[in-house]
């Protein structure tokens, strides 16, 4: 058995990334030099005789006992390879990573091992980053285990959901995860345009094609050259276009506004919309064959009230990102960020990002507190305070000192006026926040 796993490492060297053989009951039994340098720790020993859960999670049993999903489940069923995306813990910190599991099979077909292939997707971060997509909440990795699949065929793909929701990092992230990566990615914005611009815009136009083409422009298309383009909002496509559109989807030619010259199109489509399409096929308001064409591959970008385990990430995400006076790092009180938590965020984060632009302003020292985030954060939070302890129910409850702590990180005032409030002296309060 020995001289068999060294045969496989030797051949997994070769692999640039991180690779291990795996024995029915979890052990690594041996791993090449990429998952060495990746999980390896040298205050720490070799993972090799460890389990991967215990490496790769720092669980104490199986994947499938701790409440994640585990390929080795599935591989073994099948006697198929079995591709999940998971959260990894790393020297680095924690990754995104996808895992592929290959059973080994004996002369008798039976599985007797596993190779575990580990690629890690750069696209996005599961800590606060200043870049890329962060986050690493259900609804999160399930969108981005979609991407991460799609990323490596030539796809169209249909990014759906609310306005705000990032589309562009995810088309984005579609682009970097490709063999196109390398080249162009093009934005296409088809909100607002009209059908004569948006074609100029799209296919170019040559010398006096129309008042004004004093000389010839090559379009977005051309631009892409082997890359991908991004058509923000598809569903603002004049009808007229969409013709023309999926003339060039299906037959990959076009010709340049005013030209006669047909030219070959080369480019990978990414699209996304918060209408719904499907409705606007069903009253004619998009074309079924067109909607059909960019919709080979959906994905469904989670709201940001769907995902608020995500904020305090994408908070501190966005205060890096931002602008700000040179040379101060922002912080978020804990009663502030309770508020952008509790929030529904209609907007989702790119009302986050406005929210967090206008509290830096006030912000001097570099704190944003409570009182500079908009009011229409503050009010909620006092408005369920106010609500569920009120001072006419006190009577009725006793309040423990966990429960005046949350209230506390929601209160606008100082600990005499929450005092008040609660209808208590504020030696009471001192105390039984001073308790556990």
């Amino acid at each position: 058995m020995k001289e068999s796993i060294q045969s496989l490492l030797s051949y997994l060297e070769i692999d640039s990334e991180p690779s291990i053989v795996l024995d029915l009951d979890y052990t690594i039994l041996g791993a090449n030099s990429a998952y060495l340098r990746a999980y390896g720790n040298p205050a720490e020993d070799a993972p090799v005789g460890k389990k991967c859960f215990q490496v790769s999670h720092h669980y104490d049993k199986p994947c499938d006992l701790s409440g994640e999903q585990c390929p080795m489940n599935a591989a073994k069923k099948t006697k198929a390879p079995a591709k999940l995306l998971h959260i990894h813990y790393t020297p680095r910190g924690q990754e995104h990573v996808d895992v592929e599991l290959r059973p080994i099979l004996n002369d008798s077909r039976e599985v007797v091992g596993y190779v575990e292939r580990i690629n890690t997707i750069k696209s996005a971060s599961v800590q606060a980053t200043g870049s890329g997509l962060v986050g690493s909440s259900p609804v999160f990795n399930k969108a981005l285990s979609d991407l991460s699949r799609v990323a490596k065929t030539d796809l169209p793909v249909l990014l759906q959901g609310e306005s705000g929701t990032g589309k562009e990092l995810f088309a984005r992230a579609v682009h970097d995860g490709s063999p196109r990566k390398n080249a162009p990615f093009v934005v296409v914005d088809c909100t607002g345009l009209a059908d004569t611009l948006f074609e100029s815009e799209l296919f170019g136009y040559e010398k006096g094609a129309f008042t004004g083409a004093q000389q010839a422009k090559a379009g977005l298309i051309e631009t892409a050259k082997g890359g991908t383009v991004f058509l923000d909002e598809i569903g603002d496509v004049p009808l007229t276009m969409q013709v023309k559109l999926l003339r060039l989807l299906e037959s990959g030619t076009f010709r340049r506004v005013g030209g006669l010259e047909t030219k070959n199109s080369d480019f990978r489509l990414v699209a996304a919309t918060h209408k719904p399409l499907q409705k606007m096929v069903d009253e004619g308001k998009f074309r079924a064959d067109l909607f059909y064409r960019i919709c080979a591959f959906p994905i469904e970008l989670p709201a940001l009230r769907n995902r608020r385990d995500d904020i305090p990430k994408l908070v501190h995400s966005l205060l890096r990102r931002g602008s700000g006076p040179l040379g101060i790092q922002y912080v978020v009180s804990e009663k502030a960020m309770h508020a952008l938590m509790g929030f529904s965020w209609p907007g989702n984060i790119r009302q986050l990002k406005n929210v967090l632009d206008r509290a830096r302003v006030f912000a001097d020292d570099g704190r944003i507190e409570l009182e500079h985030l908009p009011e229409e954060l503050i009010r909620p939070a006092q408005t369920n305070l106010a609500r569920e302890f009120a001072p006419g129910k006190l009577r009725t409850k006793k309040l423990t000192s966990d429960e005046l702590r949350e209230i506390e990180t929601t209160f606008i005032g100082s600990r005499k006026e929450l005092a008040e409030h609660l209808g208590m002296s504020e030696r009471t309060l001192y105390r039984k926040l001073g308790t556990g």
